[in-house]
């Protein structure tokens, strides 16, 4: 069957001729956008806030430490999803989205990248409102120069 499959496509490949195409992305241009990673990312910015004010219970009440440890738990693991989730999206920009053209107009592209999924991982490490922010705070300049490439100006705006 596999012969045969093979010798009918070489037979229509000669028979017709079939242009060659490229294309910018490896999906329609219309699919990719910053915004997921930067729900991610604000995501991980109020889970940080929210395990920083989250205050442990007294040390002989073992019913409220199982609660504490259990929403502590479910933030830490919600905050650690969130930030691969923003670290993805970037990744998915920088290498469909993102071409040469587009570090020639902005060299610091490669740079705020690289930047943007260093602090996706330092946030899944640690419990820093700082790094939090700055992840943010890059992903809103990728966000940026991603829609000047398209020629177009979209705002910036956060959920909460």
């Amino acid at each position: 069957m596999k012969r045969i499959l093979k010798k009918l496509n070489q037979l229509l490949f000669r028979r017709f001729s079939i242009p060659e195409v490229e294309a910018h992305c490896d999906a329609p241009c219309g699919v990719y956008d910053p915004a997921s990673a930067r729900i991610a990312a604000e995501a991980v910015l109020q889970l940080t806030q929210k395990i920083l004010d989250l205050k442990p219970p007294a040390s002989n009440d073992v019913a409220a430490q199982h609660a504490y440890f259990n929403t502590l738990t479910r933030y830490i693991t919600i905050k650690e999803q969130q930030a691969e989730i923003a670290k993805k999206e970037i990744l998915i920009l920088w290498t469909d989205y993102f071409k040469a053209d587009h570090l020639k107009e902005f060299p610091n592209l490669h740079e705020l990248v690289w930047k943007a999924t260093k602090l996706c991982s330092a946030v899944k490490r640690e419990v820093s409102i700082q790094h939090a922010q700055e992840l943010l705070d890059v992903i809103r300049q990728i966000h940026d120069i991603f829609w000047k490439t398209k020629g177009r100006e979209v705002p910036w705006y956060l959920a909460s």
